[in-house]
């Protein structure tokens, strides 16, 4: 299996290659982290995860249908034999998500900059003010992967029937229903049974995945059990499938996670004060 993280001096060797293709996955929320660099990687094509999502959701960037997903990757010029490289501007934070849609849409040449864009400028990559804005025509053709993604009944039989371990990336403040949600009019704790592991535990000073599986292990998880994982809206729980993919282990991520979960009066809440 090729590793789904490249090194930015792996990136760089490939830039301007034929058939390989930089996205630039940017994303953030008020209250989450900054950007730590600015600029594109030159030729780069903006992926916007508020733009490719199901139009009909009231939930954030939730994942659009496939031939949804389809059309927006063929209005970007990609192939079906293109390698596609993502990147943020933070580091390793909104591109796991991307990453996560196109495996999904049944995409296998797909990896993630590990460092992000401050990673690659470090790396001696040229950088341009814009994004590209002109690419050829795509043939993109989704494949939908159902087990990679689930929605709230999924989570709730998987609670009851004890099949899927539930692992959690937010901090553990929010976790433990210690500290508030930053979304409003929602409910802080954790769904019964569910793990934590923040992401940043995955992840060191730079943003660089440090590829350890300990705090799998520290944070309870099975190392044969069957994982959905979760965050606040579907971002950060990509980080964690895509560690566990490393690992050779397909997890399944709640797209809605707690901004479904969280804002409703009728799914089971646990804190740490019970």
């Amino acid at each position: 299996m090729t590793d789904p993280i490249i090194t930015a001096a792996e990136a760089v060797a490939l830039h301007n290659q034929p058939g390989t293709v930089f996205l630039d996955a940017s994303w953030t929320f008020s209250g989450g982290p900054e950007y730590r660099a600015e600029g594109y990687i030159r030729g780069a094509r903006p992926f916007d995860i508020d733009t490719v999502k199901d139009e009909a959701s009231d939930l954030p960037h939730m994942l659009p249908a496939p031939d949804v997903f389809e059309r927006h990757a063929r209005g970007l010029g990609l192939k079906q034999d293109d390698t596609l490289i993502v990147y943020d501007r933070i580091g390793f934070f909104s591109a796991p998500r991307v990453w996560w849609m196109f495996r999904t849409m049944g995409f296998e040449r797909v990896r993630v900059l590990s460092g992000g864009l401050p990673a690659w400028i470090k790396a001696g990559g040229p950088v341009d003010a814009a994004p590209a804005t002109i690419w050829p025509a795509g043939d993109f053709t989704a494949d939908f992967q159902p087990h990679r993604v689930t929605d709230r009944a999924g989570v709730l039989e998987a609670i009851e029937t004890k099949s899927h371990a539930v692992l959690d990336a937010r901090p553990a403040g929010r976790f433990s229903g210690q500290q508030a949600e930053p979304r409003a009019s929602m409910r802080s704790g954790h769904m019964p049974g569910a793990l934590n592991l923040p992401f940043g535990q995955l992840l060191d000073a730079d943003w660089h995945p440090h590829g350890e599986i300990e705090p799998f292990s520290a944070a309870g998880l099975d190392p044969d059990a069957p994982v959905i994982t979760t965050c606040g809206s579907g971002v950060t729980a990509c980080i964690l499938a895509l560690a566990l993919e490393r690992e050779g282990r397909v997890a399944t991520v709640y797209d809605g996670s707690w901004s479904e979960w969280g804002r409703r009066t009728d799914t089971p809440i646990h804190t740490d004060e019970e």
